[in-house]
């Protein structure tokens, strides 16, 4: 009878300890962040000129230093869909996917992972104004893969809320650079 009494007691330990296993491990993943923002650039230039800016080669041109991607595929280096690049960011070194190039839909799009910290997908869709403008309207998705990057996530979430004015000034300032050099 003892030994019934010692299994059962087993068993009931070791379901709860798999019950306490089992929610703290649904806590964690209920507790993933995930995060959209989008902003809104104007480009003065035609659709022709304005979408090469933002693929990851063409985007050299007004991104700055930080703006560094070593490309893996393809090599030479070329703004295509497929390609895959890494980048170091504050937090580690990204692996960045080129999964949409298509120029006559106006539509690029990047997934890039750090490794055991989140997944971003950058959504970038083109509407030319007229001749001399096109509005680029850029949203943010960013998933913490694990509850501990939560935070991680939330400031990068709070940096592209102000990300729009930042490219919009860098833009603004490379267009201008063209236009005083007489390049466009």
């Amino acid at each position: 009878m003892k030994t019934k009494l010692a299994i059962a007691a087993v068993v009931m330990l070791a379901a709860l300890l798999l019950f306490h296993f089992f929610v703290q491990s649904n806590s964690a993943q209920e507790a993933r962040v995930h995060l959209v923002n989008s902003f809104d650039v104007e480009v003065h230039l035609p659709y022709a000129q304005a979408a090469p800016l933002f693929g990851p080669e063409g985007e050299r041109a007004w991104a700055g230093a930080d703006w560094n991607p070593q490309f893996i595929h393809p090599r030479p280096a070329n703004d295509v869909e497929g390609a895959v690049f890494t980048l170091h960011h504050a937090h580690g070194k990204a692996v960045w996917v080129n999964t949409a190039f298509d120029l006559p839909g106006k539509h690029f799009q990047y997934v890039y992972f750090i490794a055991d910290k989140l997944v971003t997908t950058v959504d970038v869709r083109f509407t030319p104004e007229d001749e001399e403008n096109t509005r680029v309207h850029v949203t943010y998705a960013r998933t913490a893969l694990k509850a501990d990057a939560n935070k991680h996530v939330q400031d990068m979430a709070e940096g592209d809320k102000k990300a729009g004015p930042e490219w919009q000034a860098a833009i603004d300032k490379y267009v201008g650079r063209l236009k005083q050099n007489g390049k466009l």
